[in-house]
Parts: structure tokens; sequence; C-alpha cells
């Protein structure tokens, strides 16, 4: 089990995933990590440890981002380890939560194909699945993408190139928050709507095999 949460508005994204995070803080502590997006690319920070215990963050300006709480399981607690993972160009990012039953056969397909890896986990390879699809609108690569998979899976992606965030899940819950305003709109998704709830005032609850589209 594993929190996450995305945000697209007009606030300081990293100050928001903050507060949000440390309200999944029961979904997972033995590592944590930020992915930011900004006009030049996308700022990655994690480490290993309780977030509820981190006292100083960098401030990277960005109003949109993922972040996440791991509870390790497959690979062992480690910064390579935790999320989000890349893809070798950093360009495309992901939050997970899940088990991909089938990781190791499309892990050695994605190796036959030279893509490289930087992590022990399942999660990694959906970055590269992601990539493999590339010729597609970046929505439409995460769903080729994500129709790979066997088990039960939640994902949130990013991508350096795409303005917003694209959320798809299957069997583990991903929650959708929208907040208007009179100027831009708020974004949120989760795993648990406790990380956004006290923000928004509209919550819909993605069903299994739903993809949205945050923009």
């Amino acid at each position: 089990m594993c929190g996450i949460i995305g945000y697209l508005g007009n606030k300081e994204a990293a100050l928001v995933l903050q507060k949000g995070l440390r309200k999944l803080n029961y979904r997972g502590y033995d590592s944590w990590g930020f992915g930011l997006k900004n006009k030049h690319k996308i700022e990655v920070i994690k480490d290993v440890g309780d977030f509820e215990q981190v006292e100083e963050f960098s401030d990277v300006e960005s109003n949109c981002g993922i972040s996440h709480s791991r509870w390790a399981t497959t690979g062992k607690v480690s910064k390579e380890n935790a999320h989000p993972h890349t893809t070798e160009d950093n360009k495309i990012v992901i939050v997970h939560n899940g088990i991909v039953e089938n990781f190791q056969e499309l892990k050695a397909n994605l190796l036959s194909k030279g893509h490289k890896f930087k992590s022990e986990t399942d999660t990694e390879i959906i970055c590269h699945l992601i990539e493999e699809f590339s010729e597609y609108e970046f929505p439409e690569a995460v769903r080729r993408a994500f129709l790979k998979l066997k088990g039960r899976n939640a994902v949130v992606a990013l991508h350096q190139d795409f303005e917003g965030l694209v959320g798809v899940k299957n069997g583990s819950p991903l929650i959708v928050g929208i907040k208007n305003n009179s100027d831009k709109d708020e974004y949120f998704i989760a795993s648990d709507s406790r990380a956004f709830v006290e923000e928004t005032n509209k919550v819909v609850f993605l069903d299994d095999n739903e993809l949205v589209v945050l923009n």
C-alpha cells in the first residue's frame, strides 16, 4: 500500500503536495518523493524515511506535480527504489500504487529493446512502457501502457511536454478533487480523498479501468 497525491492549479505545488502527503502517511512511510514540473524540466526529489519527520524541503517553483509515500513491496527500501520513477531522459515521471504481477516479463522485453533501469521496482517499467508508445498523445500512451499491466494498480503520470496530469486505475484507489475558483480551477488526484478534501468542493471517484486527464 502506497500513498499518491497529484496537484495542478495556481498554488505552489510543493506546498500543496507536502500537506497532502502528510495526511497519507498511514499508507506508506519507508520512503517518499516528489516530481515537480516547471517550464524547463520535471524536478525529482526523493529520499528514504518517514516524510512526517522531514523538516526542510527544497521549494521548487511549480504549480503542477506528483508525490508519493512508499510502503516497499518490489525492491528494498532505498532512494533508488523510492517514487517517482522516470525514463532515462526524465521526460516521463510517474507514481504508482499496486503490484505489477507480470513485471518480470515486461521488464525482460524492455531490456531486449535497449531500455536501462535505475531501480529494482516493478513501477519503473511503467515509465518505459509509456515511452514505447511515444508516437501517440501522452494520455493515449499512458492508456496503452496501462493495458499491459496485470494486477491491481493505480498510476499518475507527468510528461515534460504535456500540460497536465494523467491518472488511471484498476483495483487500487484513485480519487479526483476539483476546486472551482473565479480565476483558475485547481485539480487534485490521490489514493485517499483525505489528502485534499479540505481544499475542494467536488470529489470524483474513478471506476476501475477509467482514465482521467487533468489540464
